[in-house]
């Protein structure tokens, strides 16, 4: 058996490391070809990754000329520690404003916050604030790649007894 087969994730632990995670790491693609790299705040929208953006920035005009993105969630300190999930698809603007507003409260109700899962006031009137200079993507996967190297370690141990 390859090694690739033993750290995949079956779908399951896939989609729980995504729900788990508060940031990703997004590529788009620059007009030169180069990639655009950055971490973004995110939510799980239907299924699939959720972020928004200023209108105005570099990964808004790389995405409205190619909606072309790579993804990446990871985790894990040390080699036998890590795992993630790499997603590559395409976006599906969002630009209605209550898209918008909706996707921003999705990814700030992942924020850390005295009640985990709820936007507080202030945070709630920011979001409304800001969805009026942003846009919001959904990721359309069409290849989704995971790893978690703690299956090594649990193939690797000795049998119990």
């Amino acid at each position: 058996m390859k090694q690739r087969d033993v750290v995949s994730m079956p779908d399951a632990d896939v989609v729980a490391l995504l729900a788990a995670g508060r940031k990703v790491h997004l590529a788009t693609i620059q007009p030169d070809g180069t990639p655009h790299l950055v971490s973004m705040f995110y939510a799980m929208k239907d299924g699939r990754i959720a972020f928004w953006t200023y209108r105005a920035s570099q990964k808004a005009r790389n995405l409205a000329r190619d909606p072309r993105v790579t993804c990446l969630v990871e985790d894990g300190e040390d080699y036998f520690e890590l795992r993630g999930v790499q997603v590559t698809g395409v976006v599906h603007p969002v630009g209605d404003l209550a898209g918008v507003t909706e996707v921003g409260r999705l990814v700030a109700a992942r924020m850390p916050s005295p009640a985990a899962g709820e936007i507080d006031a202030a945070l709630d009137d920011y979001v409304a604030h800001a969805a009026t200079k942003r846009i919001a993507y959904l990721v359309e996967p069409r290849r989704v790649i995971s790893w978690d190297h703690r299956r090594l370690v649990t193939r690797a141990a000795p049998p119990p007894g």
